[in-house]
């Protein structure tokens, strides 16, 4: 008996799947919301920058609009700019804005979560201090297991915007200060060599990244626009300025770097307080390809998009979650998520297709299943471009069900 005819019965008797190409499929029980399954198992794989040169990439929306809301305690509620730094085990995300609180100046925020399901351990970081905001927070979780936070903050003596910087070897004490730390005048940095920083306004955008030794500063200037800059520091406060990264009228929120230190290669991420986001990859990190679009807003809930901010683990690059509002006044943003993953579709046996519908952080994903009633049919199995087919498996669609999508 050919293992083909195996698998076949073993579907029709006992609903078991088998293996099919790269991948398999399988129930594993549980309680997914009614008139639908969820998927587990879709996350991203390792970085591929020709998918990304492509722009061939199957992005799926959050179920969770927003995916984080703010706190409900004060009368000001306004999130945005999330950072999100690899813990290993989980992550920590950081924001800005108001997070229920009773007056409208900026400060940071941070909560943790294991799986993007869940969210713990929701703290004020930084306060405004001598500003009236401090917001736009970039973070790195440096190889000592450190943090530096690199935000922006206003006014400045001369009443403009100015990047600032905190660092933490715990996560908890902020420039010596137990959090919430209240930030001073002094905490802003300097930038050499760029001739136009004294007089710069430099507010949602930048992005300060950590490689070989020295900090990366990505900023724009609001006096100086339509182009991306790149300086450099080995203090993580006082940067050479190095030159223009990108020249594209939008600014720069993130900054993320994949592959290997032979072939590495770049990610941005940029926003222009409208209704889309876009990216750009380099191969040096200094000089960045002209910008593509990511997404467009889901409807009017996200209509203004503040903010981005890449999702990463490892050299896998997960998602990214974003700032967003309904209102061009850019008061009431919330955090939605999207998650790039592998594609699941279910094809019953009358040819009807079930496509994704959205996603549950990450590693799920949901598909609507009408009715109550399983269905007969076949799972396909898509790679992260949601075009190549990693494989087709035979089986059931049983709604309120959870599978997992498992690989060789």
């Amino acid at each position: 008996m050919t293992r083909a005819v195996v698998c076949a019965i073993l579907i029709l008797c006992l609903g078991v799947t088998c293996m099919a190409g790269e991948v398999s499929i399988r129930m594993i029980g549980g309680q997914a919301d009614n008139a639908a399954i969820e998927i587990h198992g879709v996350g991203a794989g390792d970085f591929d920058a020709k998918l990304w040169r492509a722009g061939t990439l199957n992005i799926v929306p959050d179920s969770r609009l927003p995916l984080i809301a703010p706190r409900l305690g004060g009368i000001q509620r306004n999130i945005y700019a999330p950072a999100i730094v690899d813990l290993g085990d989980s992550w920590r995300v950081f924001f800005g804005g108001w997070d229920g609180v009773d007056n409208g100046k900026d400060r940071i925020y941070s909560l943790t979560t294991g799986n993007f399901l869940d969210f713990e351990n929701r703290q004020t970081v930084i306060e405004h201090g001598v500003f009236v905001h401090v917001c736009n927070v970039s973070a790195l979780r440096l190889p000592d297991k450190s943090f530096k936070l690199m935000c922006t903050a206003y006014p400045d003596p001369d009443g403009l915007n100015k990047p600032v910087t905190f660092t933490s070897p715990d996560g908890n004490i902020w420039n010596g200060t137990r959090a919430p730390y209240e930030p001073k005048f002094s905490d802003i940095i300097k930038i050499d060599g760029y001739d136009k920083f004294a007089t710069a306004d430099i507010n949602g955008m930048n992005v300060i990244l950590y490689e070989d030794g020295v900090y990366r500063l990505y900023f724009n200037n609001f006096k100086d626009f339509g182009k991306v800059f790149r300086a450099t520091s080995t203090d993580g406060k006082t940067f050479k300025y190095d030159n223009v990264a990108v020249e594209f009228s939008a600014c720069v929120i993130d900054v993320k770097k994949f592959g290997t230190a032979a072939d590495p290669i770049y990610l941005m991420g940029l926003h222009m307080n409208r209704d889309t986001l876009w990216y750009s990859l380099s191969a040096d990190g200094l000089k960045f390809d002209a910008p593509k679009e990511l997404v467009k807003n889901l409807g009017d809930a996200d209509r203004y998009i503040v903010a981005i901010g890449w999702v990463v683990r490892d050299n896998r690059l997960l998602g990214f979650l974003y700032g967003a509002s309904d209102t061009g006044h850019l008061n009431r943003n919330r955090i939605f998520g999207r998650w790039l993953q592998k594609k699941v579709v279910f094809v019953a046996s009358d040819g009807s297709r079930f496509e994704p519908a959205a996603a549950l952080g990450p590693d799920r994903q949901i598909i609507n299943i009408p009715g109550d009633k399983e269905l007969d049919g076949t799972f396909e199995i898509f790679a992260e471009d949601g075009v190549t087919l990693l494989g087709r498996i035979a089986g059931k669609a049983t709604p309120t069900a959870v599978y997992v999508v498992e690989e060789k």
